[in-house]
């Protein structure tokens, strides 16, 4: 197929080539950040409408809820260019409310619409593993289904409406980030009370609270390799869309309350682009003690 690709960051950029390297086109907006790969592989155009125009599928990949709206509705936005029948895949962490707008718009013009986030990072998207959230119509997400597959292991449609993948992935945000904080403090307690916290990480790894977290965070953590895999500022995004979606719901969401202001302190002493696994340094900070 035919497949328009805009968002070619940190994870874009490895799935729109596993889209090309399982035999499909790729159509991608111009860039100055374009690699020589993307480059080599791909059809470059100039606008998102010109994108939509060419495209049997137009996939989104996009870090936040204005940048969606923006590139399909802005000027020369890809809903100017798109042809009845299209499928449009957004597979970016936005706002679930905004996306029942944005899928409504879409369809009443003829297209049809999946809001499929994705969980997995970098590491995910390179070896096609992510697992991808999906809602849509049934005969839409069949029909997204083949490329999926391209891209990660763990798909499963939550629901037949626009913005359920969405629900799923603030679900998914949530856990992660208490995650992150859980093993961030665990380890700074264990090192600050004289233990060696590689040591502490390997022992509870075969026990009740091992996780993918300690697997992989608590290496980076021990390391102070805190080069982006998920970046501090998309996971704070991804807790304020958490925390919007809980207040117009009249609930609490305390302890995610708490772990996005830690995300926001890490931002405030210039770490909104390390990697989300640096949420230690703040605990470090309060503890004044670093365990590396």
């Amino acid at each position: 197929m035919k497949i328009g690709f805009i968002g070619l960051g940190i994870m874009g950029r490895p799935m729109a080539m596993n889209l090309k390297n399982g035999g499909h086109e790729l159509i991608v907006l111009e860039r100055s950040s374009l690699t020589d790969e993307i480059r080599g592989a791909a059809k470059v155009v100039a606008t998102p409408k010109a994108v939509a125009a060419e495209a049997e599928v137009l996939i989104l990949m996009l870090p936040d809820t204005p940048d969606v709206g923006a590139v399909l509705f802005g000027e020369n936005g890809a809903a100017e260019g798109l042809q009845k029948g299209t499928l449009v895949i957004d597979m970016s962490s936005i706002s679930p409310i905004e996306t029942k707008e944005y899928a409504a718009k879409l369809i009443a013009k003829g297209c049809e619409y999946v809001d499929a986030p994705v969980s997995g990072g970098e590491v995910g998207a390179k070896g096609a593993t992510l697992t991808i959230m999906a809602g849509g119509a049934d005969a839409s997400f069949a029909r997204a289904k083949p490329l999926f597959d391209l891209m990660g292991k763990n798909i499963t449609h939550v629901g037949s409406e626009a913005g359920a993948g969405q629900v799923c992935k603030v679900a998914n945000q949530i856990i992660v980030a208490l995650n992150i904080q859980a093993v961030s403090e665990a380890l700074v307690f264990a090192s600050k009370a004289g233990a060696d916290p590689a040591k502490v990480r390997q022992a509870i790894m075969g026990g009740f609270a091992s996780s993918r977290i300690l697997e992989l965070h608590a290496e980076r953590m021990i390391n102070g390799t805190f080069n982006p895999g998920f970046k501090i500022k998309l996971h704070q995004k991804d807790l304020n869309l958490a925390l919007a979606s809980a207040k117009a719901l009249n609930m609490a969401l305390p302890n995610t309350a708490i772990a996005q202001q830690m995300f926001s302190s890490c931002i405030a002493h210039g770490g909104a682009e390390l990697d989300h696994s640096a949420l230690i340094t703040v605990i470090e900070d309060l503890a004044g003690h670093k365990i590396r």
